[in-house]
């Protein structure tokens, strides 16, 4: 009797360390690199500041208010756009370069000590052949995202090489890059080349079918813009809910507009979505944890004075220290 007793309790432990999660993860956007002659070119430095923030990470402690205690390694950084700031001038090789020697792929190649797993945005430039300057920054990720297959860091890729998903233990991450929609809605005229987003919806639909399923699994979804994009407009954000409604999605990360956090949900629907809006890579980054019932997330940003200039233009100093802001604190079924 007490070796089965035992045994019965080798197994509660051993099933418990299989199925136990804790995913601790770094999100950031809007790195926008500029060529270093840039007039704004010490932009770059700032962002290789939240890096090395990003870097040290997991020898600074959570907030007080969501339960103190060092925060753990990241599993890895999302960047969800505006990699570069100009996406098809002679110069975006070169911002994209920087971009790359900052970030890196694998967390051995770069500045960052993680894994990177970026989309694109709308300063990124236009789809692949339909730039004018000799370079293509989604033909870029295309080749990262093979890699990043080949490392086993995704799990799924789009037809089009360019919408991919992955998990963190049963959390299921998907890249959807500029917005979750198969092509731009017509009844907007805005930059359509630019601005289309090559087939994310259906990737998000399949790939939710064939990955999630009836699981019941946390759904993290990822993209540039958010539900306060104009050129990305109601009528598609409930095509994109509605795709994702039937799932368990705990969280959407985009960035683009600014930082801060909100729900969201379509009219008429009663399930709102957790939003955060992350901000850009000078200024901070959001660190997000996630485990069995618990998921909680803060914004490390740079403590910036303001000043006015000769030019009586109001410019932000960054006076050298951190702290935490956009708390989210929220329970898990």
């Amino acid at each position: 009797m007490k070796k089965r007793l035992i045994l019965l309790l080798w197994l509660l432990v051993m099933v418990g360390s299989v199925t136990a999660r804790n995913v601790t993860f770094i999100s950031t956007s809007d790195c926008h690199y500029r060529e270093p002659e840039h007039k704004l070119g010490h932009h770059n430095d700032l962002n290789r500041a939240s890096i090395e923030e990003m870097n040290r990470i997991s020898t600074v402690t959570w907030p007080d208010k969501l339960g103190g205690g060092l925060i753990a390694p990241p599993r890895g950084v999302v960047v969800l756009g505006d990699l570069i700031d100009d996406g098809d001038l002679k110069t975006s090789a070169t911002q994209y370069q920087l971009f790359v020697a900052d970030f890196g792929l694998d967390g051995t190649d770069g500045l960052l000590k993680y894994p990177a797993f970026e989309g694109w945005g709308n300063h990124d430039g236009p789809p692949e052949g339909k730039e004018k300057s000799g370079f293509s920054s989604q033909a870029q990720l295309k080749k990262r995202n093979l890699i990043r297959k080949q490392k086993g860091l995704i799990s799924h890729l789009s037809d089009n090489g360019l919408h991919y998903s992955w998990d963190w233990d049963d959390v299921h991450f998907v890249q959807l890059n500029l917005y979750p929609a198969d092509k731009q809605n017509p009844n907007v005229k805005y930059s359509p080349v630019w601005h289309d987003p090559q087939g994310s919806l259906s990737f998000l639909k399949r790939d939710l079918a064939e990955k999630v399923g009836t699981s019941g699994r946390p759904v993290v979804l990822l993209s540039h813009c958010g539900f306060d994009t104009d050129w990305w407009i109601k009528e598609d954000w409930k095509a994109a809910y509605d795709a994702a409604k039937d799932y368990n999605v705990i969280l959407y990360i985009y960035g683009h507009t600014g930082t801060g956090l909100r729900q969201w949900a379509p009219e008429g629907e009663t399930k709102k979505w957790d939003c955060i809006n992350d901000g850009h890579t000078d200024i901070g980054f959001f660190v997000i944890q996630i485990t069995d019932d618990q998921l909680r997330a803060a914004y490390r940003c740079k403590n910036l004075k303001e000043t006015k200039g000769e030019d009586k233009k109001i410019k932000r100093i960054w006076d050298g220290t951190w702290s935490w802001k956009f708390l989210l604190e929220k329970k898990l079924k």
